[in-house]
């Protein structure tokens, strides 16, 4: 099985794009991030087209922004829009959505993205992934969570540590967050299989930062030891961020069972230019 995240930051926007790289890369679960679709707009965008690909889909949006959906062509079952118990800004926001593919509970998510350490909408995030903890401890084994997580895991997750300082998405809390959700028995499939590689899943449009690969892994697959164990191939999918129109971010491929392009690397096609460390100024462009 072949399991995708991906935030298209609009998939509205990103059609003329989608649609192609899902005859390319064919995946089996692919778990979208800011679709920003009501469920009817996401229907009457998305259905016919994916129903031709033999996609079932499970969709939770809102106009405008944040929205989550996950296509299956290995079945979707037990479909649950939301978080229990989860705070909103300050009502529900479309940020989670689960369901069964083949056997394993997946999570899609689109964490709360913090803005700045001194805000509620901070205080919000971190209260978010609370209730996501509780969410992923009462689920099954055989659980995947993915997503925009909104957190670089650690300094190697970032393009330059020093500029970051003093912003949300590398703060202690928010990495202490993250790391309760990996102490619940999930693990990070791209980073354990390439441990030490510099590897980035978002890059700001802006001042050519993904031309110089300035960048931060953001976007993450997490599974307990039932998938994990199972997985043959974890990279992210370059390609898909170059070119016209692309979203900000990149998707990131799980491979579990077979790897049909064979284990071929943590960034394909790696990135023809690599800059050092940034300047280190003091406000950089926030993720979404």
């Amino acid at each position: 099985m072949r399991l995708v995240t991906w935030n298209v930051n609009s998939v509205k926007q990103r059609m003329p794009r989608l649609l192609p790289w899902l005859e390319q890369r064919r995946p089996d679960v692919l778990c979208l991030q800011e679709t920003k679709l009501t469920d009817a707009a996401f229907d009457e965008l998305l259905g016919e087209p994916l129903g031709r690909l033999g996609y079932e889909l499970a969709r939770h949006g809102e106009s405008q922004w944040n929205g989550v959906a996950i296509l299956s062509r290995v079945g979707l079952e037990g479909v649950r829009a939301g978080i229990p118990g989860a705070p909103g800004f300050p009502g529900a926001e479309a940020r989670a959505i689960s369901a069964t593919c083949a056997g394993i509970r997946v999570h899609c998510v689109y964490v709360p993205n913090g803005r700045t350490p001194d805000s509620e909408h901070y205080r919000y995030k971190l209260a978010w992934l609370d209730a996501l903890a509780e969410e992923i401890r009462r689920s099954p084994a055989a659980t995947v969570l993915c997503g925009d997580m909104n957190i670089a895991p650690a300094d190697i997750d970032v393009f330059d540590p020093q500029a970051y300082v003093g912003q949300t998405h590398v703060t202690a809390p928010e990495r202490a967050a993250l790391a309760r959700l990996c102490e619940l028995g999930l693990r990070d499939l791209v980073r354990e299989r390439w441990p030490s590689q510099r590897i980035f899943t978002y890059w700001d449009y802006r001042a050519g930062m993904f031309h110089k690969d300035l960048g931060m892994r953001i976007d993450l697959v997490l599974a307990d030891a039932p998938v994990a164990e199972r997985v043959r191939a974890a990279w992210v999918d370059r390609l898909a961020r170059k070119g016209s129109k692309p979203s900000d971010h990149a998707p990131v491929v799980i491979d579990i069972d077979q790897a049909p392009d064979g284990d071929i690397g943590p960034v394909v096609p790696p990135p023809s230019a690599r800059s050092g460390s940034g300047s280190g100024s003091a406000r950089l462009p926030q993720a979404g």
